[in-house]
């Protein structure tokens, strides 16, 4: 069956929107805040701005007040969107709130899609996804799962310690994965919890200082102690969160791919600005060979990592679980992106690690993503192993 990797008109559309709304209104934002925002005002005042544009929440329903668009579609806004380390949250397709919504539309009750959907699809609200804990618990293998949730008289009681768990600080709820069968080290037995977060049993515990600051509502260490909640606050069927967690991680890994890539292409921007203006030895930069290998090298990587983005979200398209697709684009495109900006710095030279750009706070983000979702390393190992077992 061939793969057909031209947007629809309508996307292409949305995507030339969003690139010009980025531009003109969330970098000089970006600039003026050195690529962090802790500031709700400054959070609500884009989203505001988005939504003025037509360009926010193009990936939810559009019962919800977005565009519904599906992967492909996706793969055009985002890398647009994500052409600045804001252009995600003005559009309210950040991490992990991105990720809930698609979860949170494909599993939950009527009554769970309007007490939680509603509101985090229109930016009234946050929310985190927790599900990493500390060692020994799941990080690179989810089975490792340590966090209980106990049946109780009209609910369950959630004990166990997370961390990790990006935007918490501020979310109106968790999603919260808990074993509540099996052990330690079995592929099954996992359930999904939506926790309020006035719940006394949730607490922040501390933020974790990370190389990376841009993602809002930092990285967190969270506690479940005593944690109380009831029936119907499970998100889905009890014993079946690995299976609802394949619904969200391979999608939200793609979308990472997406905004991540925006980046890598606003880094070559800055490079080949900086290598057409700046002269060396009688030279620009743009005309000397070694600037000129990095430069292709860096369009190479861009393409390359496009490329097996769409092919992974063509596959999801379809309904299939993508997972080899998914694994392959996450591990090269983490790793390009890191390749790209890093020649971006080494081009810009002095100027590249000056705070005068934005290259060094890209450097700092890109660099965790060859660890969040999957580091590179687990995804070779399953990459490599579903290659053997075929």
């Amino acid at each position: 069956m061939p793969v057909d990797l031209t947007p629809d008109p309508a996307v292409a559309e949305l995507a030339k929107r969003t690139a010009a709304f980025v531009r003109e209104v969330v970098v000089p934002v970006e600039v003026r805040h050195a690529g962090v925002v802790r500031d709700d005002a400054v959070r609500a005042e884009l989203q505001r701005a988005a939504r003025e544009a037509g360009v926010f929440a193009p990936h939810v329903g559009v019962e919800h007040g977005g565009h519904g668009l599906d992967m492909r579609g996706r793969a055009a806004v985002f890398e647009e969107a994500g052409y600045s380390l804001l252009g995600p949250l003005a559009l309210n397709i950040a991490a992990p709130d991105e990720g809930n919504m698609h979860l949170l539309e494909a599993v939950a009750t009527q009554e769970q899609k309007e007490r939680y959907l509603a509101p985090l699809a229109a930016g009234e609200v946050r929310s985190c996804f927790a599900m990493t804990e500390p060692a020994p618990g799941a990080g690179s293998d989810p089975a490792a799962l340590t966090t209980r949730a106990e049946k109780v008289t009209g609910g369950w009681r959630i004990d166990g310690r997370k961390w990790f768990i990006t935007g918490a600080d501020g979310a109106a709820f968790a999603i919260c994965m808990a074993r509540t069968s099996g052990a330690p080290g079995d592929r099954g037995g996992a359930t999904m919890f939506v926790v309020d977060a006035d719940n006394p049993g949730m607490t922040l515990v501390r933020h974790i200082d990370t190389l990376d600051e841009s993602l809002y509502g930092g990285h967190l260490e969270v506690a479940f102690e005593g944690c109380v909640v009831p029936d119907d606050a499970v998100l889905g069927a009890v014993d079946e969160g690995y299976r609802y967690a394949q619904v969200r991680l391979g999608p939200a890994r793609m979308t990472h791919c997406m905004r991540w890539l925006g980046i890598a292409r606003r880094s070559q921007d800055i490079a080949v600005a900086r290598a057409r203006e700046r002269e060396l030895f009688g030279s620009r930069l743009a005309d000397l060979g070694m600037v000129q290998a990095m430069i292709a090298d860096n369009e190479i990587d861009v393409a390359a990592s496009r490329g097996l983005i769409l092919q992974a979200c063509w596959e999801l398209d379809r309904g299939g679980s993508a997972a080899q697709a998914t694994a392959i684009a996450k591990t090269f495109t983490a790793e390009a992106v890191w390749r790209v900006v890093d020649r971006a710095v080494q081009i810009c030279g002095s100027l590249g690690i000056s705070g005068d750009v934005l290259l060094g706070r890209f450097l700092r983000e890109v660099r965790p993503f060859r660890i969040y979702d999957g580091p590179s390393e687990t995804h070779r190992w399953a990459i490599a192993k579903r290659v053997a077992g075929r």
